[in-house]
């Protein structure tokens, strides 16, 4: 296995630690109350490259994620698309010609 998929793998581990963290607090509110929680902690505090991976991840089968978090999914902004995600923290991917461009 190469470096980058550790990475995608431990990446992918932090997400369902993280949100299954956020649920395991909401638990002890009731059940409505608990899934608005979760939604609105997400989308209030992760970026949205970050809601995006959560997104794929919940689409291709979502496993070990609880079940707070499977529900509340419904109320977490999904961004639209990569270049979308990126956009809204500020990156901008460089072009073909300044990619290719020699480094000094």
């Amino acid at each position: 296995m190469s470096h980058d998929e550790d990475h995608i793998t431990s990446t992918r581990e932090k997400l369902v630690r993280m949100a299954n963290q956020i649920a395991a607090f909401f638990h002890s509110r009731p059940r409505e109350e608990g899934v608005a929680g979760v939604a609105e902690h997400i989308n209030k505090f992760w970026e949205p490259r970050m809601r995006r991976q959560f997104f794929e991840m919940l689409d291709s089968g979502g496993e070990n994620f609880d079940e707070l978090v499977v529900e509340a999914s419904a109320r977490i902004k999904r961004p639209k698309t990569e270049e979308q995600a990126d956009m809204s923290i500020g990156y901008v991917q460089p072009t073909g010609a300044e990619s290719a461009a020699p480094q000094e």
